[in-house]
């Protein structure tokens, strides 16, 4: 959007000004966006900030700013907050990014900073219009990877982006791939894992399929490689979620006894016994989960062209499986975004193999 200044010439009886602003812009801006857009100062009204409550009269001139022009000098953040992101595809509408594990999405306590976030805000300045009520910053942001999980996330630009992603996401027509390597040698070849997912009734910072309030959850698990060793063993499995629950991914390998590597909440003690010490090495291996978002469909806000995008597994992930035989190098780790890209053409509930 760029600036522009208008001159009221009429207006049917009395008129607020973020209702003036909202009419102004568009459909694809709301009253709640523009009143936004009013708090965050990028609206005047006769040469000074204004108010969302403020009458709009014949004759007042109105400054609708270009947001770029005031977020990038007064809400972005610092250099020192604003750390790198590998950007996969960008366009008018959308931004694809490669999420490092170890990055916060968003602000929250405890994580004041450095987070996507703040690295979105540094290269996008204007995303800062769509700040949410309150000042809460998390602009553009439409689904959401764990802090140590790493991958393939789609950013909204634009209010309009926003709202047609998140009606993708809330109609299940987007689709996900996920690597993980998980403990143990898992049997089956393809299944599903329906099993509903809530709050742990103890442990609040966790969730679990035995929660008395769980919401339906639904993984598919496809096996890629197995890893047995003498007493112990890993499997690289790809995982789709046909449901977006926290943690649900994390929290159903962990209900069959497959829990991701290196996984603090559902990982389960790890033993030092002679048996296990090849899965506590393997384990070792990994400084977090052993969970990667691989790959993402998507419809184009605009066009509603399918979209997929490839988040190459990151180098813990790489190195693993090299040291294990599973690929000779990085450039052999393509056959798993191929086998991933079958999984993710094909249709949900295929083999059908349930695990409750």
């Amino acid at each position: 959007m760029t600036a522009r200044t208008l001159t009221v010439e009429s207006v049917p009886g009395r008129m607020r000004l973020d209702v003036f602003v909202a009419a102004e812009l568009g459909a694809e801006f709301s009253r709640s966006q523009a009143a936004r857009m009013i708090r965050a100062g990028l609206v005047w009204l006769n040469g000074a900030p204004a108010r969302a409550a403020d009458a709009v009269r014949a004759g007042d001139r109105i400054e609708i700013q270009n947001p770029s022009a005031i977020t990038a000098a007064a809400t972005s953040p610092g250099e020192a907050d604003a750390p790198a992101i590998e950007v996969l595809y960008a366009d008018d509408e959308i931004v694809v990014v490669n999420k490092p594990h170890g990055m916060t999405v968003h602000p929250a306590p405890g994580h004041p900073g450095g987070t996507l976030v703040d690295a979105m805000l540094a290269r996008f300045p204007e995303m800062a219009a769509m700040a949410e009520p309150g000042g809460v910053m998390r602009p553009g942001i439409v689904h959401r990877l764990d802090k140590d999980t790493s991958g393939v996330m789609v950013v909204a630009r634009t209010p309009f982006a926003r709202m047609e992603l998140a009606r993708q996401f809330k109609e299940r027509t987007v689709s996900k791939i996920y690597l993980a390597v998980v403990r143990g040698v898992i049997g089956r070849e393809r299944f599903s894992i329906m099993s509903p997912v809530g709050r742990h009734p103890v442990e609040r910072k966790r969730m679990s399929v035995n929660s008395r309030h769980g919401r339906e959850a639904v993984s598919e698990v496809c096996v890629l490689a197995r890893m047995p060793t003498a007493g112990a063993g890993a499997t690289l499995v790809g995982v789709r979620p046909l449901t977006g629950r926290t943690h649900q991914i994390r929290v159903h390998l962990s209900s069959i006894g497959h829990p991701c590597l290196g996984d603090p909440l559902y990982g389960g003690r790890q033993s030092t016994g002679s048996r296990d010490a090849t899965l506590a090495d393997a384990a070792s291996s990994f400084k977090r989960q052993a969970l990667h978002a691989l790959a993402l469909r998507v419809g184009h806000p605009r066009t509603r062209t399918a979209l997929e995008f490839v988040a190459p597994p990151p180098d813990d992930f790489a190195g693993f499986l090299i040291a294990r035989g599973i690929a000779t190098g990085r450039a052999d780790l393509e056959r798993w975004i191929e086998l991933s890209a079958d999984f993710l053409s094909s249709a949900p509930g295929a083999d059908g193999e349930v695990a409750r």
